[in-house]
């Protein structure tokens, strides 16, 4: 960055003396229908905050709003995160300063996790006081009505509600204030979305940060390999690994970063999108403050030329990866795998030279004291963390200690965090302001306990239903799944329909909405009265009549406790497969204490995720190989894309425990296998026997 330390001085001062660049007076921050000088509604700037420094630089950068986690139930369990104590003098300060806080809750909740997350929700409302929860479990919508937090409730992404019609069923069944829309949407989509927002219901979007490779609350990866589940907030990214196909190893699932940059000027003209959503809740204040500042200017100074440019400087200079506009604009989008760019977190500055004992590198851009660096990806020879001990300038040399021996020449190396004078004063000053006006809390510990529901008492025979791509050859097994879709309607005589369940996919995007209702219309035609749904807003598009129909939670809606299936039950469910992510503990206890029977998958092809993209560089069918030896293939099924391990799940030999425990639904996924993919002989155990964390 040479000569940007002093306009970066220069620009900091500013933003904190200039009422223009400012931050909005409390009264306006406070109001989620923020105006600008002509009158129009704006919208907030949500920062991320991971850390007390980085809360502290999205105060400094003037942030409307500020998303952060606790210690235990974020989906960044990653990130630093607050105890209760941190919080709520952060909190204090941020109302202060016109400022809101939304923390986050929004993992998946084990059984015996209700009470832990209720008095947690509790205790967060009675001593903490944060303006708005953002959840995805459906158990939380029971827990907001118990525990009477009266703030507001905010659905994350990972709820991944996906399509038009499910924005009213939402409003009407749950608590709901705001709603987070995946990442994967166009523009034109996102208008669809905002057409058919009912009134009360504001909408948010991300517009910067890390992109997943799966579709969010629909990856699995992480879990899968290793019980570390992304949908509680443990992912450890193995889509970012290298993965070897036809003798060619590349980073194929490894996505650039989210940028909008000036494209968000047309959410401008969408006045139900009343929240700019910032990702990054690992970052440090650095990246906080200047992308923060980047989007503060395009939204309140893009017409001025010299504005737009000063705020592509800050998003540039950020510390992220190469940023895509991915889906955003339809007519031209970008796909985010590009596996000649760099995908490591950080901004790349240089190479190795060297190696060994010797090794040094150049610097693209001046290296200032303090400054944060990682060599090389995680999964390479040689990373590490390095702390830049002295200022470099760019084309300089910075020699590696001797004790990082082993780091191969040739190897990248990103700068992940930066520590300017000028924002550290900035952080200084409203650290000051925080302890003067730190209280300790004396209010008494939360005793609640969750209400949970009456257990169902059902009659409902053992079922075996294995459910196939394609119709197996006739006579049809009764009774038989089928994956809902044109190719299926046409090959099954109408007259086999009522004996079918009909499963839809695990995520529903406008493109395929009105294709989807009319399949489920003509299977209804038919007679067809069984539905497997793999998300639970799909419940929808049997609106208005969804009598005469069994509905079923399938095992992509994640449901994995007592409060989640009594959520799944008021949506119009009559029973549920639960999350095949469970641990066999998790499994035994959740039958009597379900109000709703339950099924289980028990073998099968389980996918390591489902996405909406696929890189250009990687042949459909064919075998993948992780650097770990696991392999893996890729196939289009409709417009998803799903990425499946070469071994199955299987709990067949738990059957009889999984009945014994109340289970009355036995699934078998039956998944054609690509003639180039060897099927591995490996236990399919998943979690049973041992922990989802």
């Amino acid at each position: 960055m040479t000569g940007t330390a002093g306009l970066t001085s220069a620009f900091l001062g500013l933003m904190m003396t200039n009422p223009a660049a400012g931050r909005p007076n409390a009264a306006a921050a406070l109001d989620l229908r923020m105006e600008d000088e002509t009158g129009k509604s704006k919208p907030l700037v949500l920062a991320p905050a991971g850390s007390k420094p980085s809360f502290l630089a999205a105060l400094a950068a003037g942030a409307e709003a500020i998303y952060c986690g606790l210690k235990s139930f974020s989906a960044r369990m990653e990130a630093r995160n607050f105890t209760l104590d941190e919080l709520r003098g952060l909190v204090d300060l941020a109302h202060q300063k016109g400022t809101r806080v939304y923390v986050t809750l929004n993992t998946l909740l084990k059984p015996d996790e209700l009470d832990a997350a209720g008095r947690l929700l509790d205790q967060l409302g009675r001593q903490v006081r944060p303006d708005a929860v953002i959840v995805q479990d459906l158990a939380m919508a029971q827990l907001v009505r118990q525990t009477g937090f009266d703030g507001q409730v905010h659905w994350s992404t990972l709820s991944n509600v996906s399509f038009a019609a499910a924005l009213r069923l939402i409003q009407e069944k749950l608590p709901i204030d705001n709603l987070v829309l995946p990442r994967e949407l166009t523009v034109d989509e996102i208008k669809a979305a905002a057409a058919a927002c009912p009134p009360g219901l504001s909408l948010e979007v991300f517009i910067h940060g890390a992109l997943c490779y799966g579709i969010s609350g629909r990856c699995y990866w992480s879990s899968f390999l290793g019980g570390k589940s992304g949908l509680r907030g443990r992912c450890v990214q193995p889509c970012r690994r290298m993965y070897t196909q036809d003798r060619e190893t590349r980073r194929h699932f490894s996505c650039l970063d989210l940028s909008l940059d000036v494209l968000v000027k047309v959410l401008r003209g969408i006045p139900q999108v009343r929240t700019w959503k910032i990702e990054g809740r690992k970052k440090g204040p650095h990246y906080v403050y200047y992308v923060v500042t980047g989007y503060r200017l395009l939204r309140d100074h893009g017409a001025d030329p010299q504005a737009k440019k000063d705020a592509l400087h800050f998003l540039s200079r950020a510390l992220g990866r190469p940023g895509t506009h991915y889906h955003f604009l339809p007519q031209r989008p970008q796909n985010p795998i590009n596996a000649d760019e760099q995908t490591g977190s950080g901004f790349f500055v240089g190479r190795i030279q060297g190696g060994g004992r010797q090794a040094f590198f150049s610097p693209r851009q001046e290296l200032l004291s303090g400054d944060l660096l990682r060599v090389g990806y995680e999964d390479a020879p040689g990373h590490r963390i390095e702390r830049v001990g002295r200022s470099v300038p760019k084309g300089g040399r910075y020699s590696l200690p001797a004790a990082a021996g082993g780091v191969p020449k040739g190897t990248p190396v990103f700068l992940i965090d930066r520590r300017e004078k000028a924002l550290e004063d900035l952080i200084r000053e409203l650290e000051t302001e925080l302890a003067r006006d730190a209280t300790a809390d004396t209010s008494p510990p939360s005793a609640f306990k969750a209400l949970l529901p009456r257990p169902a008492q059902t009659a409902l025979k053992t079922v075996e239903l294995k459910v196939y791509r394609q119709p197996p050859r006739p006579p049809l097994p009764q009774p038989v799944g089928l994956w809902l879709s044109p190719e299926t309607m046409a090959a099954v005589p109408a007259r086999f329909h009522r004996s079918i369940w009909w499963w839809l996919p695990p995520a529903l995007f406008p493109d395929d909405e009105a294709t989807v209702r009319e399949l489920v219309r003509s299977a209804r035609g038919h007679g067809g009265r069984s539905f497997v749904l793999n998300d639970p807003w799909q419940v929808a598009l049997f609106a208005p009549d969804p009598t005469e129909v069994t509905l079923w939670a399938g095992p992509f809606c994640n449901l994995a406790n007592p409060l989640a299936l009594e959520t799944a039950a008021g949506l119009g469910f009559s029973g549920a497969i639960v999350s095949a992510e469970l641990a066999a503990a998790d499994f035994l206890n959740l039958p009597g204490r379900s109000p709703l029977p339950l099924g289980v998958v028990v073998s099968g092809n389980w996918p390591l995720c489902v996405a909406r993209v696929i890189s250009a560089d990687l042949q459909l069918q064919s075998p993948l190989r992780s650097p770990k030896g696991e392999e893996a293939w890729a196939v289009r099924h409709g417009s998803l894309y799903w990425v499946f391990p070469n071994w199955e799940l299987d709990l067949r030999e738990q059957t009889e425990m999984l009945r014994r425990a109340g289970y009355r639904l036995f699934v078998h996924l039956v998944e054609p296998v690509p003639p180039a993919v060897k099927r591995k002989e490996r236990p399919g155990l998943w979690n049973w026997e041992g922990e989802l964390r």
